[in-house]
């Protein structure tokens, strides 16, 4: 009798110790993203940048991914600033993204995502379209694959928000002449790419869109 009794005592004190850590949960708490090592691990779902570019839920290219360390603080003052924002559905949105602009690029049909691009974003597309047809040259690009899409950056801004998604993808860069040449690149190797781009959204807004605002290509 005396051991059950010590037994409970100790259980009873364990129960009091864990709860004095943890906390009460009551079922209303915001979320919280935290990073795992290297990166935070989320499962994608569809939906996000641009809604209109989201394809049907499921796995996508085999990937787990969410945001790296130093972008964690931004990513919780944005999921603070914006109770609607989600990290998964984000990156998937930004996967299709990504790609659409892409190949609307290289196909020199810009007009398709126009409205998904700012601006000066458009007006810089443009201009290698046209030096493109200038040089009588043609891209006949591939994306085989994108191995990886994280957050780099994210930032809050009064009302804004700008997020840098860091991709890590596989293109087949092929360049031809008026006469259909291959001129630069092959047709049977993918080259490596890793670009970041930054998304700009205004809080508050019904429209679920990110407009692109930056691209740079890391070395």
């Amino acid at each position: 009798m005396t051991t059950i009794v010590v037994l409970a005592l100790i259980a009873l004190f364990l129960g009091l110790r864990l709860y004095s850590v943890l906390g009460e949960r009551t079922g209303h708490e915001q979320p919280i993203v935290k990073p795992a090592e290297p990166e935070a691990r989320l499962k994608p779902v569809a939906a996000g940048v641009p809604a209109s570019a989201a394809g049907p839920a499921g796995p996508v290219d085999g990937a787990d991914y969410a945001f790296l360390p130093t972008a964690g603080p931004g990513v919780r003052a944005l999921l603070a600033a914006d109770s609607s924002f989600d990290v998964a559905r984000f990156l998937e949105g930004a996967k299709s993204a990504y790609r659409m602009i892409l190949e609307a690029f290289w196909a020199g049909e810009l007009d398709k995502v126009r409205e998904h691009l700012d601006p000066h974003v458009f007006e810089s597309f443009e201009a290698a379209i046209r030096q493109r047809g200038v040089d009588g040259h043609r891209l006949d690009n591939r994306l085989v694959a994108i191995e990886q899409a994280v957050i780099a950056a994210a930032e809050v801004e009064r009302d804004e928000a700008l997020v840098t998604v860091r991709f890590d993808a596989d293109i087949a860069a092929v360049t031809r002449n008026a006469a259909g040449e291959v001129i630069a690149g092959s047709t049977s190797d993918a080259v490596q790419t890793r670009d970041r781009w930054t998304f700009r959204r205004l809080l508050g807004t019904r429209d679920p869109n990110w407009l692109l605002v930056e691209t740079d290509e890391e070395e």
